[in-house]
């Protein structure tokens, strides 16, 4: 089956590919990289051709709440017109998990946008929404360091492994359309605050944790349960102790 992975350059999509390819499957990787482009829609129409699924798993180069809204917007704009006219049967996009809870953070805005597009385009779709991903921690801390401290709100906290992640995306894929969403995350539950101080220490880093409830992600104040899924979700197996250690 051609499966075809906008994005699939990048962290998860990488992967993705690289499993389905393992799982016998045809797993086109489409990016800028390769001469795909959907913002502009240069190469989208020859890359989905006789694709049976369509896995977006891309993101905008820029954070900024105009910039990733308007490439939200007009990529999938883009790639759901070539989807359509190339008949595909299976749209799959990667969200993330409180886009509905927050839709006043910039980012989980562009996210609803996005998934409003998918689901009046009239392609069966699955939408998997998940938690952070271990391997952004270290820009998550970036982030929010302001001189020697990083600034972390007393929030409930549960990132998976990038890894999970594109199991999972590559699972509801190879499943007939959810026409609808499901949650992922991690298999452990922290404080945002708590995790940030013990993942410091592990790093050897010298910045130290301000627990500050005012702290901001993505420019906003956030509440206990905005990045956690809800219960029924499906959950990780690898923790980030263990997953820092294989990592090293």
């Amino acid at each position: 089956m051609k499966i075809v992975v906008i994005g699939g350059t990048g962290l998860i999509g990488s992967k993705l590919v690289a499993g389905l390819g393992e799982r016998g499957h045809e797993a086109v990787a489409a990016s800028p990289n390769t001469g795909v482009n959907t913002l502009t829609g240069e190469g989208l129409a020859d890359a989905v051709a006789g694709a049976a699924v369509v896995i977006d798993v891309s993101n905008s180069p820029s954070f900024e709440d105009a910039a990733v809204l308007e490439f939200f917007r007009t990529s999938t704009g883009n790639l759901l017109a070539a989807e359509a006219e190339a008949g595909v049967g299976h749209h799959v996009a990667l969200s993330v998990v409180g886009t509905g809870r927050r839709p006043d953070i910039g980012y989980f805005a562009a996210k609803n946008a996005q998934e409003e597009l998918i689901k009046r385009s009239g392609i069966p779709y699955s939408i998997v929404h998940a938690t952070q991903f271990f391997e952004f921690a270290h820009a998550i801390a970036d982030g929010a360091t302001d001189g020697d401290a990083v600034r972390m709100p007393p929030v409930a906290f549960q990132p998976i492994a990038g890894d999970e992640v594109a199991k999972a995306v590559g699972r509801a894929a190879l499943a007939e359309p959810l026409n609808g969403d499901i949650e992922i995350g991690g298999p452990e539950r922290f404080r945002m605050d708590d995790f940030f101080r013990s993942a410091l220490t592990a790093w050897g880093d010298r910045r130290h944790v301000v627990t500050d409830p005012h702290a901001r992600y993505f420019g906003a104040e956030l509440n206990e349960p905005d990045l956690v899924p809800v219960d029924g979700a499906t959950l990780g197996q690898v923790k980030y102790a263990d997953w820092l250690s294989a990592d090293k």
